[in-house]
């Protein structure tokens, strides 16, 4: 098979691994950045994101505006890390080699490996909820993951599949169906979500209070680590073939948007449903919960855009979680690479609907674990693309002592140290069930903005300590 660009064909395997792109071989457009997150936001996990702003205590109104900032705002700094990928031609995790260094970059990847991977086992168990409501209402019986076990095998093995067939083929073909799958879900979603704003208790949603600006910071916070913090180092890993002369401020824009309108939708919905149902954002299976606000009729269509809109988001998470699994060390063509993250998620969701009991609360908890390194992560790769316009393609895959990123026995101390401080620093503000922080108490823990401290520890001690002057003069 023949290495394709962006422009390639839909059955063509991509046989480039992490290797940069080369110059002439990026004629990616942005428009095509668009609808890639689009597609990749058109998932039913926004509507319980939604349904936590409410549980937070915030009005309806309160909600958008949270979502409108939290979701468009974390999606703009996904299309700043794009602007690395536009620059380098190579994949978020394997440009910050040049960053912390050959060895030093193992964290930060392992940390990005790992969030990924939580976030299509969060994908892969929902849809797998999705399809058992379909075997429900097929069978006319109540169906259950832990009493159906074979069945609930069978779910995950074809949503696992589907992911398998498009992230397989790579780059091309992910861009080729997220461009049109986004019309045809689309359309699903807003047919289904009309049926449910007809079911909103408007009298009801117009009674909630307004809540203080704490609970919006915190939602602020928890959607931003919902939606495109979790997302950041792969906006480079789609990018990389973008043409070189595209603007930054149009990567930047062409995400934030493009994320940002089906977020607002879903999240915005969430809320109101929520109004209507507080139960929501408890429940066991939020598939079934949503499903049971429609009319009969209305569920085959409602669980096809689940369908649909989780398998768009999880075969891009694990095309940029192969590449973050190669960089991570893995020597296997990148197919391979797809099928090693599938298993790991695959066994996952059968842990999640098997064995443990409830499903919002760990998702929450993990979320906002994750997004105190990976924060710390884009302060400090944040600060160094300013100064740095370069990078060496082939110190990026040598990983000897004679490699141009192996600075001081492998790691870049002036930025491994500031992000592994950060990260420490943020623990401290922590507070959900995983625990405590000692800091949790002060007005940054209580307002949720750990976070915060964190990416300004990490970028602040970055820039004092020289940044990437000294590599940009090189």
């Amino acid at each position: 098979m023949t290495t394709h660009t962006s422009g390639g064909t839909l059955t063509q395997v991509e046989q480039r691994g992490i290797e940069p792109v080369p110059a002439g071989e990026r004629n990616g457009r942005p428009s095509a950045l668009f609808w890639v997150w689009f597609a990749a936001n058109i998932s039913i996990l926004g509507l319980p994101l939604g349904a936590t702003l409410l549980v937070q205590g915030l009005a309806f109104w309160q909600a958008l505006i949270v979502a409108v900032i939290g979701s468009a705002g974390s999606f703009a700094v996904v299309g700043i890390i794009s602007v690395a990928g536009r620059r380098g031609g190579a994949p978020g995790l394997t440009l910050s080699r040049a960053v912390f260094g050959v060895r030093g970059n193992i964290g930060p990847t392992a940390v990005s490996l790992l969030s990924r991977l939580g976030w299509e086992t969060v994908n892969t168990t929902t849809a797998a909820f999705v399809l058992l409501s379909v075997f429900a209402i097929v069978s006319g019986r109540d169906i259950t993951a832990k009493e159906f076990p074979v069945l609930t095998i069978i779910a995950i093995g074809v949503f696992e599949a589907a992911t398998v067939l498009i992230s397989g083929l790579g780059h091309a073909a992910i861009v080729a169906v997220q461009r049109w799958a986004t019309w045809i879900f689309g359309a699903l979603n807003i047919f289904v979500a009309v049926f449910l704003v007809i079911r909103v208790d408007w009298d009801r949603v117009g009674q909630i209070p307004a809540g203080p600006v704490s609970a919006i910071i915190i939602g602020i916070g928890t959607i931003a680590a919902g939606t495109g913090i979790g997302w950041a180092s792969a906006g480079a890993d789609i990018a990389r073939y973008s043409r070189p002369g595209t603007r930054a401020s149009t990567l930047i824009g062409i995400s934030a948007v493009g994320a940002g309108i089906p977020l607002v939708l879903l999240i915005g919905l969430g809320s109101l449903l929520a109004a209507g149902d507080p139960q929501l954002a408890s429940a066991g299976d939020p598939v079934a919960a949503i499903r049971d606000l429609l009319p009969s009729w209305m569920a085959i269509p409602y669980l096809i855009a689940a369908f649909g809109g989780l398998l768009l988001s999880n075969h891009l998470s694990v095309y940029s979680a192969s590449l973050t699994t190669l960089t991570l060390g893995l020597r296997v063509p990148r197919v391979w690479a797809v099928i090693v993250d599938v298993v790991v998620t695959l066994v996952g969701s059968l842990l999640f609907m098997l064995v443990a009991d409830g499903f919002y609360s760990p998702f929450i908890t993990f979320i906002s674990l994750l997004a105190v390194p990976i924060t710390a992560w884009l302060g400090v790769f944040i600060v160094d693309m300013i100064h740095r316009r370069h990078y060496d393609p082939e110190a990026l895959l040598d990983l000897s002592p004679g490699s141009r990123y192996w600075y001081t026995g492998g790691v870049a101390w002036r930025a491994f140290a500031p992000w592994a401080a950060a990260i420490v620093i943020g623990y401290l503000f922590n507070d959900n069930d995983a625990f405590t922080g000692p800091l949790a108490v002060t007005w940054f823990g209580t307002n949720g903005l750990g976070w915060v401290v964190t990416f300004v520890v990490a970028a602040g001690v970055y820039a004092a300590l020289g940044g990437s002057r000294k590599e940009a003069t090189l």
